[in-house]
This record gives structure tokens, C-alpha cells and sequence, in this order.
């Protein structure tokens, strides 16, 4: 692949196929030259994480109009999982170069990878053994998406020369600023987020008892030192603070491998139960 290569990227996300921020970034990549493809919710999923649909069909039809002509755009009824699963084995004619997702409106920091359905969404792509980014305007408020599609475009024509050693994942989180206004660019690493939640109890027209979780971030917690990293990484909390875009690299192997050690000096399983 060179940079004067159209780059066949797939594009999903969790906010839902009429969301400003998925319009944004495949207009923006469409008007560049790039073969781009949309599969995305039919109405808004956040925090749904790596949920899949199997106990009702999924529905899915073409959307036109509300993309850049060259774009090829789908509704799914499914999950962000299901979208990228839909496409790639329903729509798709060959293996996309990367499959993207977002941009979210929100951010996705530290622990909120965990629920994020735009992280999700690019994870299935990973799993594909595909290179996967998922985007976040780090602000519910700020409609100024161009800013985070205008890095995307400059950071897929990088990785389109500069492969990455493995499929992987990075998740992308961008201030809510003008272009002036960015610091910079930072490789971090993932960091931890307090919230205080709790479940408003309320009375639904008939008078019957239904919840509504709410969540408010009231710390953002510094996470221990990575021995296997440099100490000047920062986490992508600490950095999007000082108005950095930040590029987390994320895996799917959850295995805590210092744990494991731990667990086999304990010879708990040299002895006879």
C-alpha cells in the first residue's frame, strides 16, 4: 500500500447511523479518494459493549442521501459487533485495509474501553486480524467533529506506508479544541476513571416502578507504573488533560501475566486435593 493508493476502509459506530460524528469522518475520507463503506446502528447504542445479537434476527437495509455520493452506506439493526460482523461477511466483497469506528461523541478514557460500544466496534475488526481505530471527540457537548476527522485522514495515510507489526487496535481520543489549540499528539497508555453511580428510582404514566442508572466521573485515578513500559508513557487521562490527542493501544487478551506468575509460585496445585 502507498500513500497515493484509495485506502478500502470499512466505518462503523455505537451513536447510531444518523450521528453527525460518523458523517463527519466518511465524508471527509470519502472526499479524499478512499473506498468507504458505513454499517452502523439504526438508532443510538452506547455502552453496549461486545454484546452480539442472537435471540432476534438482525435487519439491515441501504441508507442514501446523507452521505458523500461516493460512499456506501447501511442501517443494521444490531449492536456496533453486529454491524462489523454484518459487513464483513454481508457486504463487503474483500478485506477492507482498516475498519473504523466513531467518531464517538464522548470520550472513551481509561476504564470506559471496558463498556464503550465505538471500542467495541473496532475490536471486531481486530479480531479479524484487521489494523482498527476507534475515534472520540472527548466532549457530549461540542459538535466540532472536523478537527478529529482531519487527524483521522492524516493518521490512516501514515499507516497506510508505516504498517503496524500486528493487527491491533488504538483507541483515539480527541480534544474538544480547535486544530490551534491541540498540544500535540501522545502514544499513551490506559488509565482509570472513578464514577459515582446510582439508580434513580421514578414512576413510569401507569405508576409502576422503573430505574434510570446515572453516572457522574468524579476522579480520574492515576494507575500504577507499567514495568514493561518507559515511565514517561502517560495515560491517556493524564495527556487529554494538557489538550494532547492520544493513540492507546488496546489488545483483547485480557490475561494478567504478572497474576499467573504469582499464582504458579503459590504451588497451590502441587498438592493432592
Amino acid at each position: 500500500m502507498t500513500l497515493n493508493q484509495p485506502l478500502k476502509i470499512l466505518i462503523s459506530n455505537d451513536d447510531g447511523i444518523f450521528a453527525l460524528g460518523v458523517r463527519t469522518l466518511a465524508n471527509t475520507l470519502a472526499a479524499a479518494g478512499h473506498k468507504i463503506t458505513v454499517v452502523c446502528p439504526d438508532r443510538e447504542r452506547s455502552a453496549t459493549g461486545h454484546g452480539l445479537t442472537l435471540h432476534q434476527p438482525i435487519r439491515a437495509e441501504p441508507v442514501n442521501s446523507i452521505f458523500h455520493e461516493n460512499v456506501i452506506a447501511w442501517s443494521c439493526s444490531g449492536t456496533p459487533a453486529d454491524c462489523v460482523k454484518f459487513a464483513l461477511s454481508a457486504v463487503l466483497d474483500s478485506r477492507p485495509d482498516f475498519v473504523l469506528s466513531g467518531i464517538n461523541h464522548g470520550p472513551n478514557l481509561g476504564t470506559d474501553v471496558l463498556y464503550s460500544g465505538t471500542v467495541s466496534a473496532a475490536m471486531e475488526g481486530t479480531l479479524e486480524g484487521i489494523p482498527s481505530l476507534a475515534f472520540s471527540l472527548v466532549s457530549f457537548t461540542s459538535h466540532q467533529f472536523q478537527p478529529a476527522a482531519n487527524f483521522a485522514l492524516k493518521l490512516l495515510q501514515r499507516l497506510a506506508i508505516d504498517r503496524l507489526p500486528q493487527a491491533t487496535l488504538l483507541s483515539i481520543n480527541i480534544p474538544a479544541v480547535a486544530e490551534t489549540e491541540l498540544a500535540g499528539v501522545m502514544v499513551t497508555r490506559q488509565g482509570l476513571r472513578r464514577y459515582i453511580e446510582k439508580f434513580e428510582k421514578r414512576l413510569d404514566p401507569r405508576g409502576k416502578n422503573y430505574y434510570w442508572l446515572v453516572g457522574e466521573i468524579i476522579e480520574d485515578i492515576e494507575q500504577p507504573e507499567d514495568s514493561s513500559l518507559p515511565p514517561h508513557i502517560m495515560t491517556d487521562v493524564q495527556a487529554i488533560r494538557d489538550r494532547y490527542i492520544t493513540i492507546t493501544p488496546l489488545r483483547y487478551n485480557l490475561t494478567d501475566s504478572m497474576i499467573v506468575q504469582h499464582l504458579y509460585n503459590l504451588n497451590w496445585f502441587s498438592e493432592p486435593y
